[in-house]
């Protein structure tokens, strides 16, 4: 197992490690921003209070990892899946998500108040690239797991 502390060893790691897998499920939310500056010790109230924090970006790891398949480097035949965790209208915004990222599959859902995170149950839509979209009614997180890898599947198995 592999232990990445910030999205740039993630990142690292999974380039690293991307082209020996079959299909890549990237289900954990990096953060778009960090810290500029990190402190490697506690910030005391006797110094009064901190100045504002300024945010630098992130990598977006989904999008290189899609750019080093796109440069030859993974299996044939990778399938790669991202997530969109979207308020307002998460199909327009899923849809631009996936044209940006090019992931072959992005799951979309609606977050706020009592959806998504936290929660034992979760609905979604899972777009394609080149394929129709599959609407998953709210229920268990286990089931919208199964369709992603149903649809996984498919595409390394085809008919």
């Amino acid at each position: 197992m592999l232990r990445a502390g910030s999205a740039r060893e993630l990142r690292e790691h999974l380039l690293a490690e991307a082209p020996l897998a079959d299909a890549i499920v990237m289900a954990a939310a990096v953060a778009d921003f960090r810290p500029a500056q990190r402190s490697d010790s506690k910030i005391k109230k006797s110094a009064g209070p901190p100045g504002p924090v300024e945010l630098i970006e992130n990598p977006d790891v989904l999008r290189d990892l899609v750019a080093a398949r796109g440069q030859g480097a993974a299996r044939p035949g990778q399938v790669i899946v991202g997530f969109g965790a979207e308020t307002g209208d998460v199909l327009e915004h899923g849809r631009a998500k996936l044209a940006a990222k090019g992931c072959d599959l992005l799951v979309v859902n609606q977050v706020g108040p009592g959806l998504a995170f936290g929660t034992a149950d979760n609905e979604a839509v899972v777009l394609s690239a080149d394929g129709p979209e599959v609407k998953v009614a709210r229920g268990p997180k286990e089931v919208l797991a199964d369709v992603i890898w149903d649809l996984v599947t498919k595409r390394l198995i085809p008919d």
